[in-house]
Parts: C-alpha cells; sequence; structure tokens
C-alpha cells in the first residue's frame, strides 16, 4: 500500500477555502468533511484536511502562523506536463489565490511555478521530465 499524505491546513473561512481548493482540481470527500474541517482529495495519495481555526487548535498548542507574513513550509505539487502546471496555478489565481510568489523555474528537464492560497499557504506545482533530468544530470559532477 503507498503511502498517503494528509496536509492540515488551518484556514480563516472553510467555506471559501473550500471552494478554492476544488477550484485547482481537488474533489471535496463528504465523509471527513463537517462545519470544522473539509477533506480536499488532491489523489489517490493526498488530502488536505481545510481546519477552521478553533479546530486546527485541537492539534497543537502552537499558535497559528500568518502564512501572509511568515513561512514555515513549502507544498509542492508534480503535474502530468508544463501545461498542467500552468492550468493550475492559473485555476488557482481566477479562484482569488495568488499566482507565483515564487519566480517560475525553467531548467528544461524541469519546469515550475507556485500559488498561494487564500490564507497565503504556499504551494508549488512543478514538471520533470525524468529521461531529460537523468541525462542533464548524467553531465554534472557529482558532489563528494
Amino acid at each position: 500500500m503507498s503511502k498517503m499524505i494528509f496536509v492540515n491546513l488551518p484556514v480563516s473561512d472553510l467555506a471559501a477555502s473550500t471552494v478554492f481548493y476544488q477550484s485547482i482540481g481537488g474533489e471535496k470527500n463528504d465523509m471527513f468533511s463537517d462545519e470544522t474541517a473539509a477533506c480536499i482529495v488532491l489523489s489517490d495519495t493526498i488530502h488536505v484536511m481545510l481546519l477552521t481555526h478553533d479546530k486546527y487548535k485541537q492539534f497543537t498548542p502552537k499558535p497559528i502562523a500568518d502564512a501572509h507574513a511568515s513561512s514555515q513550509v513549502l507544498l509542492c505539487l508534480s503535474a502530468e506536463d508544463r501545461g498542467a502546471v500552468d492550468t493550475m496555478v492559473e485555476a488557482a489565481a481566477g479562484a482569488g489565490g495568488k499566482a507565483d510568489p515564487g519566480e517560475k523555474q525553467d531548467l528544461g528537464f524541469m519546469y515550475g511555478r507556485s500559488f498561494e492560497d487564500p490564507d497565503g499557504h504556499h504551494w508549488e506545482v512543478m514538471h520533470m521530465d525524468m529521461e531529460a533530468a537523468s541525462e542533464a544530470m548524467a553531465g554534472e559532477p557529482q558532489a563528494a
């Protein structure tokens, strides 16, 4: 069985955040959603748990960071191709997020962009051509 990841994010507006994540291709799993949380399925192995601040505080005594002002984590999703990277970032921007808070990356074999959700959580989206990456890395000296 593949390992699964559940990314828990505190959100200020659960309904708006749910719509945002659905806009970028996520599907809401009603079985694990209620008035305090929404489970958004991004893939068979990646789920985002959107939690109201009160719900999030049940899991940690630490204060909730303002993701617009500070960074604790950068999350990265893979994409099928370069077009899928652009599509997800543009969908995020169109749904109330911020496109490209970080610089676009284009190394030829790897292409990436990023977005922030309405609460400021930073997501990267990247596509890597593994064959081209292997060829590019074969010519570079290896670190000792």
